[in-house]
């Protein structure tokens, strides 16, 4: 009986230890308990939503970004958008563009500012994105990768989630 008592200690103290290590939630100043502030999440419930009786103006959809083509100033396909990165308020930050390869073989991903990416108007109406830059520009700049794990994107000689360049023999 004192070996199964010894074993359930030893089971349970490391899982306590580690709840213990769990930081508390912030209290607010009437003593509730509020969210933890994570990243960019909420440190407390705040204001109900208000709901938008209209959409804003000269706004455009995802879909007018992601997985379109672009182009040089010449009209010249130059890559493909494959991600946006968002700031912690929202805004467009970056545009991961994918150049080179074929169906996504040999594709190198490169990241832009999101001011470098400009919308032209085609005969029929459509918007195209286009950049001052050529193909052999993009292919040349850093590449970078999508890690699944960490949920972001990391220089492309980086090694797994840490971030640190990859050793030079791992190739």
């Amino acid at each position: 009986m004192t070996k199964l008592i010894q074993a359930a200690l030893f089971v349970a103290l490391p899982a306590t230890l580690a709840i213990a290590q769990v930081p508390a939630p912030l209290a607010t100043p009437d003593g509730q308990a509020s969210l933890l502030r994570v990243h960019h999440e909420m440190t407390d419930t705040g204001a109900p939503v208000q709901l938008l009786a209209s959409l804003p103006s000269d706004t455009w959809t995802i879909n007018d970004w992601y997985k379109q083509n672009v182009y040089d100033l010449g009209n010249n396909k130059i890559g493909e958008i494959v991600d946006l990165l968002l700031d912690h308020e929202g805004k467009t930050a970056a545009i991961i563009i994918g150049v080179g390869g074929f169906v996504g073989v040999g594709e190198k991903d490169v990241a832009v500012p999101f001011n470098a990416v400009a919308f032209k108007k085609k005969d029929n109406d459509q918007w195209y994105p286009v950049m001052n830059t050529t193909k052999d520009a993009l292919k040349s700049a850093p590449g970078y990768k999508y890690d699944r794990t960490a949920r972001k994107w990391m220089p492309e000689q980086a090694s797994g989630t840490i971030g640190g360049p990859a050793p030079q023999n791992a190739r």
